[in-house]
């Protein structure tokens, strides 16, 4: 995982997931914090979730605590993957709102993936605090995790139409739309 090539670091990840070790997830985990190449990122992914999931996600909920952006970021995108809802403690508030727009999107997609029965309008809730949040990408980030939590959101996109803040109410509006009321 540490060769100068990201070809190299690819193949060390796909032998990584086609023969699964527990003495490898350690390494996958920090390598995903650190680890520059999109695709060598999405294959360390991939080899994470052939893994047990008992021995993996307990990892990855520690990186989530990592002062790296990327580590937390890859860490939520790795646990949306394996789709353990028992990882559902560890999506935060702090993480839902994290300063690093990416961390706090792919919270955003985990969370949505991840919530219990009866938690979707708990996280709306949460979410909608984000309203306004960021350019195009952010806000239809934002605005998709919103649809996929579907007609449990509604009450609070509407509340949140009603904003003294344009931007919030502009953001609203458009998820309202986006969810086909």
């Amino acid at each position: 995982m540490v060769d100068g090539r990201a070809s190299g670091r690819l193949q060390a990840a796909l032998r990584a997931g086609t023969s699964p070790a527990p003495g490898q997830i350690d390494g996958l985990v920090a390598r995903c914090a650190v680890e520059s190449d999109f695709f060598v990122r999405d294959m360390l992914t991939w080899a994470l979730t052939r893994h047990d999931p008992a021995l993996v996600v307990p990892r990855l909920v520690a990186a989530l605590r990592s002062d790296l952006p990327q580590a937390r970021s890859q860490a939520l995108h790795t646990l949306s993957k394996i789709g353990d809802v028992g990882a559902w403690p560890a999506i935060t508030v702090e993480l839902l709102t994290d300063d690093d727009d990416e961390v706090a999107r792919t919270a955003w997609r985990t969370a949505v993936g991840l919530v219990p029965d009866g938690g979707g309008p708990g996280l709306a809730e949460i979410l909608s605090t984000q309203f306004g949040r960021g350019g195009r990408e952010v806000r239809r980030s934002l605005s998709r995790a919103f649809v996929e939590l579907g007609e449990v959101a509604l009450p609070v996109v509407r509340r949140a139409m009603t904003s003294r803040d344009p931007e919030v109410r502009a953001h609203a509006a458009a998820t309202e739309r986006m969810l086909g009321c």
